[in-house]
């Protein structure tokens, strides 16, 4: 599979995540078996491009490209302008956000709630296509279903969009209105498939390698993009992959594995946020890989009380060490459910 002129290592994508798909976790995600993954949502706002948590999200160093970022906003110039200054700083492809649901995204009439206005959207998409194009520089699109259920647009927005140079098309199969609550429908995302002839990902409570290839013949999609249930379980690209090339499934990874992984994500991680942000920060990304494994619940209580990274990082590696003397691989309940957060991307 290619995007423009670059090819890709396989068709699973790393939903961009608020919050989550910084880079650590975007090269650790690559790492272990996704083929693609786009920044975090980065503003249009010229006035934010400067500020450290910005720079954070745009911060691709050491990253295995296509560097892809995708950016939000309400005015087309101004995400024309974003473009480009994202493209000057290393960006290979563009990714344009009309899907996030959160309210203070929403509010402000960018992500999802661009869906609401097709004219404004389709000339969002045209001056950043025109934008991209002196680069040679792919454009895509990433948005829902529809603003709401009674106003699924998705198929015309998809048909505008391939119009006006877009050359990817990710649907998340639901609404705005849903959020992320519910069950995500993949009709719609079928119906997008049949309308144009870029490809299309398929987005939306993929949350095993069943489910993926259920959605991969549900949609005809030409591949799938994983968001919160990459969460705590990076390893899943690679189990997804596998179970589609074979039918058959991987044995749960290593506990000695997940520790070297967590260990090493963790310090790339205090290294991008700095000591103080580093270790809060890290918490989440902490009580997703450990949360359900015996004890976990109550380590992470007791890991949140904890203000450095040097005492955070051992006390990783003691709960993983502990844990492997009873167990050569993760317990299959870590493989089975895992917290879920609501990301905003």
């Amino acid at each position: 599979m290619h995007i423009g002129p670059y090819p890709l290592a396989n068709n699973l994508f790393v939903a961009p995540m608020a919050g989550v798909t910084d880079r650590p976790f975007r090269m650790l995600c690559k790492q272990l078996g996704a083929g693609y993954a786009v920044s975090e949502m980065v503003t249009s706002r010229k006035d934010l491009w400067k500020t450290l948590k910005t720079s954070r999200r745009a911060d691709h160093t050491g990253e295995s490209g296509p560097i892809a970022v995708q950016i939000a906003g309400t005015d087309a110039a101004m995400m024309a302008e974003a473009a480009t200054y994202n493209i000057e700083r290393g960006a290979q492809i563009i990714d344009i956000n009309m899907g996030c649901p959160a309210k203070k995204v929403c509010n402000k009439w960018a992500g999802s709630a661009l869906m609401q206005d097709e004219p404004l959207a389709l000339s969002i998409v045209e001056a950043v296509v025109a934008a991209a194009l002196p680069h040679g520089v792919p454009v895509t699109l990433k948005m829902r279903t529809g603003w709401c259920q009674q106003h699924k647009n998705a198929v015309n927005l998809a048909r505008a969009a391939e119009g006006a140079g877009v050359q990817m098309l990710t649907v998340h199969g639901r609404t705005r209105e849903q959020g992320y609550k519910g069950l995500a429908e993949y009709d719609t995302i079928a119906a997008v498939k049949q309308a144009v002839h870029i490809p299309v990902v398929a987005n939306g409570d993929i949350d095993s390698p069943e489910k993926a290839q259920e959605v991969l013949k549900l949609t005809g999609a030409d591949a799938l993009m994983v968001g919160r249930a990459a969460q705590g379980r990076p390893w899943i690209f690679r189990e997804i992959a596998h179970y589609l090339a074979t039918g058959e499934y991987l044995a749960p990874p290593l506990v000695a594995e997940v520790r070297r992984l967590l260990l090493a994500h963790l310090d790339e991680h205090y290294v991008l946020y700095g000591e103080y942000t580093g270790v809060r920060t890290a918490r989440k990304h902490i009580a997703w890989y450990l949360r359900s494994l015996p004890g976990g619940e109550a380590f992470r209580q007791r890991m949140n009380s904890l203000e450095d990274s040097a005492s955070q990082h051992h006390a990783v590696a003691d709960f993983l060490d502990d844990l492997a003397e009873r167990h050569e691989r993760l317990p299959q309940a870590m493989t089975d459910s895992l917290p879920l957060l609501e990301s905003v991307a």
